[in-house]
């Protein structure tokens, strides 16, 4: 590839390393591969990786730096590594088969990234767009983000390579159909209300969902390195090497996926948007608001809510006579974890939709 190679088909942002051997999970192929000496080389990325850095320089050289979720915006993951240990060790199952089934239900519903509406970007966008991140969103980026997450056709992809690391890890658990009921309960109804309504409905449902995932994508960096040290502790999993491998692999995976949103995203905070009655809006304006918006939420859902769920689902999955006593040695463990000043971390009935 030419460093000036800026354009690129969506055959060539879909194409696949070469490999030497094929990623086959429980006879069911699953997308990746390794090379000659056994590394594992993650899907459509042959073209993809390159172009994504390329779009970054790019966008670099501009003076204009890459768009960044604040380290301090993420809370730890619960239950933390000690916290998933200690529940194992002590017989139960049910929350970690619970959490591990629902990061995989999650992650098929990558699917419907690619049905995301993209209008034309010269209808929202004043500059040019050609040769960037964002002029690929329907050429081939948001397609292979969805393959990854659910597979493609015969393909397994994230979805099932989820699966198979949970079977693996706890001996084929049984899975209630209530998870997936529980999942869809929690997913909002509906869109939040308009911040930019002088950009329109279609480009703020877009913009919106762009920050959504990469927030989620970043979160799910520390739910990865959790699921790995977890399921490669001998002492708690049934197969600590396959089951880790797989997390591993998945986790290689995701980088493509974080590194064109925040790319994409920076492009159209260094530009300007044209609202309905023509006036002119900052790029920066828009993606900077979207963003505080959507990482109140997912911190609030994930530093409050989401252990609160845990110590619900672990009281429900026992009998135990000290349920009590259990749930607060469970909590002695947890990781502390103070809230950046500008955010109001508060108490929610309602859950952000679709976090690992």
């Amino acid at each position: 590839m030419r460093d000036s190679k800026l354009t690129f088909s969506s055959e060539e942002l879909l194409e696949n390393p070469h490999y030497d051997s094929p990623l086959i999970v429980n006879g069911l192929r699953c997308h990746g591969g390794f090379d000659a000496d056994g590394n594992y080389r993650s899907p459509r990325t042959r073209w993809r990786v390159p172009a994504i850095a390329a779009w970054q320089e790019q966008h670099i050289r501009t003076s204009h730096p890459l768009l960044e979720v604040p380290e301090d915006c993420v809370p730890p993951y619960t239950p933390n590594v000690e916290q998933a240990k200690f529940l194992l060790r002590a017989g139960m199952r049910e929350p970690l088969v619970r959490i591990l089934t629902e990061i995989a239900i999650i992650e098929g519903f990558g699917a419907m990234i690619r049905e995301v509406p993209v209008p034309p970007l010269s209808s929202f966008i004043r500059e040019d767009t050609m040769g960037t991140a964002l002029a690929h969103l329907t050429g081939g980026l948001f397609e292979a983000h969805a393959r990854d997450e659910a597979g493609w056709e015969a393909e397994g992809g994230h979805r099932q390579m989820w699966e198979a690391a949970r079977d693996a890890a706890l001996s084929n658990p049984a899975i209630s159909p209530e998870i997936f009921a529980s999942i869809m309960a929690r997913r909002g109804s509906g869109q939040p209300p308009a911040m930019f309504p002088e950009i329109g409905d279609t480009v703020e449902r877009l913009l919106t969902f762009m920050v959504n995932v990469l927030i989620i994508e970043v979160f799910a960096a520390s739910t990865f390195e959790w699921a790995e040290e977890v399921l490669s502790d001998p002492s708690v999993s049934d197969a600590p090497e396959k089951a880790a491998n797989l997390v591993r692999y998945i986790r290689s995976d995701e980088s493509p996926h974080v590194e064109y949103l925040r790319t994409a995203l920076s492009e159209i905070s260094a530009r300007t948007l044209v609202g309905s009655d023509g006036k002119s809006i900052p790029g920066s304006k828009v993606v900077n608001a979207l963003m505080d918006r959507s990482l109140r939420a997912m911190t609030r859902q994930r530093a409050v809510d989401r252990p609160t769920m845990i110590r619900s689902l672990i009281r429900t999955s026992s009998n135990r006579a000290d349920i009590d006593d259990f749930i607060a040695q469970f909590d002695s463990l947890g990781t502390p974890w103070t809230p950046p000043t500008r955010f109001a971390v508060e108490a929610s009935s309602t859950s952000a939709s679709g976090t690992y």
